[in-house]
């Protein structure tokens, strides 16, 4: 990836610009910090975005108390989900196919022994407009005996496939986390929850619970990775490949994969160095492969049978190594699954984006801008365009060519942030966030641009 490229072409013209910008809606305008998902923020039929609320801007506290909505082509806001016994929810995603949410759920009657942590939260489904109260996707077992299918921590982030079936999330656990035994440490990892069989927990613990779903861990983690190994301590920023699946270097189709981050150990330095990963997973995810799927009191759960871990980018030779990670991105495939794409830094130390192979891993730079990416990024449902931030600019880029356009332009009122720029399931329009300066005060809004 040179660093002396050309610097990206100016967008658009002036004219242009004010055109877009007539489009340009802020569908939210209140005393609130509207947080995006990075992904799946459309309801399926693209009538709604979904969001959570919290009172720091950067999200990184996460005390929201409620699940909204807001209506594109009205900007009707409704409350989807209160919380109640100073639980916190957020991070709300849709599945693509039909009316279900998924988010994160705090504890209820949170103590000191069981405040809101990583290890300590789970996921929730539920149908907006619909009776009833959300359902447990995953199960909790954090007593001795182990309980396959369930979790012994907390789940984040969870995005259904393109089926709307399968669900991953990342995972973190209780019983390593609180050990104080000779065990391996509590690592982030990768997991998937799959709709049968429902999982029923003993009641041994006040914090156990049963869930619709069957969970596993699908990565495995290293408590000290060997230098120089494809082994990680770390898996994170989850991601779908293909709508369904990819062809694999054999010419098969793999209908289940998941891209992800790892973190490898560098040669000396204790650096760890963010690369892409690619984790196929079998058919059927209740068969125990290696250990037991729910882990043992000193090990973490293992993976199911079938589930194969392989690397994808080897950049530790590069002037700047990995994936720029500074930026908080999660890797994103064409609907085809032959390309997955990620952020990388060129010579120059500017973020670029780039396609990964998921068939031999060979690896291309797709911009060659003097501004570098800025945000997390989807991909059209066509799988030629990425939307993303660069600069003052919520840009789409090609794919085949990296060229950039300007779909809106901040101005002295406005500020976009890097979390989430999401497009719509027809691919006809593009919802982002943006600070939005009220008064003196900036509150975080929720944005949509029409891509023509």
């Amino acid at each position: 990836m040179p660093g002396n490229a050309e610097p990206r072409a100016s967008s658009v013209d002036a004219a242009s610009i004010q055109a877009r910008r007539r489009v340009m809606q802020e569908l939210t305008c209140r005393p609130l910090h509207h947080h995006l998902t990075n992904t799946n923020v459309w309801s399926h039929d693209g009538q709604w975005i979904y969001y959570d609320v919290r009172s720091d801007p950067l999200g990184a506290v996460f005390d929201g108390p409620q699940i909204e909505r807001v209506n594109v082509r009205t900007r009707e806001v409704e409350v989807i989900y209160r919380s109640s016994d100073n639980a916190c929810v957020g991070v709300v995603t849709a599945s693509p196919t039909d009316n279900r949410i998924a988010f994160i759920h705090g504890p209820e009657h949170p103590t000191e022994a069981w405040s809101y942590a990583a290890y300590h939260r789970r996921g929730v489904v539920m149908r907006p407009g619909e009776s009833g109260l959300p359902s447990n996707l995953d199960a909790r077992n954090v007593v001795a005996p182990y309980t396959a299918g369930a979790l012994r921590g907390g789940s984040h982030v969870h995005v259904w496939d393109g089926r709307g079936e399968w669900v991953s999330f990342t995972y973190e656990d209780h019983v390593l986390a609180t050990s104080a035994g000779d065990t391996q440490t509590n690592q982030r990892n990768v997991g998937v929850s799959i709709p049968a069989p429902s999982v029923v927990v003993p009641k041994s613990h006040p914090r156990n619970h049963d869930g619709t779903h069957f969970s596993v861990v699908a990565t495995r983690t290293h408590d000290q990775p060997t230098p120089g190994s494809d082994q990680i301590a770390k898996a994170y920023e989850d991601a779908w490949v293909g709508s369904d699946g990819y062809l694999n270097y054999s010419g098969t189709r793999q209908s289940k994969a998941l891209a992800f981050i790892g973190d490898v150990a560098g040669d000396d330095s204790g650096e760890w160095i963010p690369e892409l990963y690619l984790v196929d997973l079998p058919g059927d995810l209740t068969v125990e492969g290696e250990g037991p799927l729910a882990g043992t009191a000193s090990t973490r759960p293992f993976p199911p049978a079938g589930a194969m871990q392989r690397r994808l980018t080897r950049t530790t030779h590069r002037k700047h190594p990995g994936l720029a990670t500074d930026v908080r991105h999660w890797p994103r495939s064409r609907p085809d699954g032959t390309e997955i794409f990620c952020l990388m830094r060129d010579d120059e130390g500017v973020i670029q984006l780039c396609g990964v192979s998921t068939a031999n891993g060979s690896l291309r730079q797709i911009t060659y801008g003097s501004e570098s990416v800025a945000s997390a990024f989807t991909v059209h449902p066509s799988g030629q365009f990425v939307a993303c931030v660069i600069g003052d600019e919520v840009c789409e880029v090609t794919l085949d060519g990296g060229v950039s356009r300007c779909l809106a332009r901040q101005d002295a009122d406005q500020r976009f942030l890097p979390f989430a720029v999401v497009y719509s399931p027809d691919g006809k329009k593009v919802a982002f966030g943006a600070a939005a300066k009220h008064g003196e005060d900036w509150w975080n809004q929720v944005y949509v641009v029409a891509r023509e």
